[in-house]
């Protein structure tokens, strides 16, 4: 099995609201060292505390007290210290933010669980099925994973050969909703990070030298947007035509619908 590349270590100026949730209570504390040592970060400070927020919760401290601090470590806390200058030093209470509910999944942090602990998640919060959640937080969870359903018989759900050993050959995890004598069965499986490209200019010794000729005419162009060449439906040939998606059928899907059951009771 293919190893994930290693991460570079994140710092307070390439902190943001997703990779946050790569960290754990130490690393905070791990980044916060460097407050003390350039008069950026503490001038920003109130700025990395606020992305810290959104995947901890962070007590400050008022005063370094031993029976405050083992109180709040009782409640799941990493308790602290770090140093804003050579005067003033800060004790803060940490703990990550749990992934319990439905309602805790965003856009930041469903890149940063398993699909067992979507599954997790769900069967938590489930009881109606798929259909139950909101489509602002099926929209959060699709951009994480791939999701597929389907609602079969309880004995034809696991028939050999079929949807569901298949997805689960292929990766999937599967929760199962069970509605009588049927079965909803959803899979879930991360879909692949996929890279940024990145913008590249091309730059030659002479950039910074523009001529009045080609200063002109850039701002002609400007000037004078160029019309796109009329367009009809005649144009349209096959070879220049395509669809953007494709509709694939299932063949054990058709074969299990509802008439299918009937027909054969």
């Amino acid at each position: 099995m293919k190893q994930p590349a290693a991460k570079k270590t994140l710092t307070l100026k390439t902190l943001n609201k997703n990779n946050v949730w790569d960290l754990q209570e130490n690393d905070i504390f791990r980044m916060m060292d460097d407050i003390g040592k350039d008069v950026d970060y503490k001038d920003n400070l109130p700025h990395y505390t606020d992305i810290m927020r959104s995947a901890f919760t962070i007590e400050e401290i008022g005063e370094d007290s031993p029976a405050l601090n083992k109180k709040y470590e009782k409640q799941g806390f990493k308790v602290g210290q770090f140093r804003i200058d050579d005067n003033t030093k800060k004790t803060w209470a940490i703990k990550k933010r749990p992934i319990m509910r439905v309602t805790d999944l965003t856009y930041e942090n469903i890149h940063h669980i398993s699909a067992a602990k979507l599954i997790e998640v769900l069967d938590r919060n489930f009881g109606g099925g798929w259909d139950s959640l909101s489509q602002s937080l099926k929209d959060i969870i699709e951009s994480g994973f791939d999701i597929s359903t389907t609602t079969l018989p309880k004995d034809r759900l696991h028939k050999p050969g079929g949807m569901y050993d298949k997805k689960v050959a292929d990766g999937f995890e599967v929760l199962e909703i069970p509605k009588g004598t049927w079965v909803e069965a959803i899979f879930a499986k991360p879909k692949p990070e996929m890279e940024k490209p990145k913008l590249t200019l091309q730059q030659t010794a002479n950039d910074d030298e523009i001529s009045e000729d080609d200063f002109n005419r850039l701002s002609d162009d400007d000037e004078e947007p160029v019309e796109p060449d009329d367009f009809s439906d005649d144009d349209i040939t096959e070879d220049n035509y395509r669809t953007t998606f494709e509709i694939e059928s299932d063949p054990d899907e058709e074969a299990d619908n509802i008439s299918d059951f009937d027909n054969e009771a």
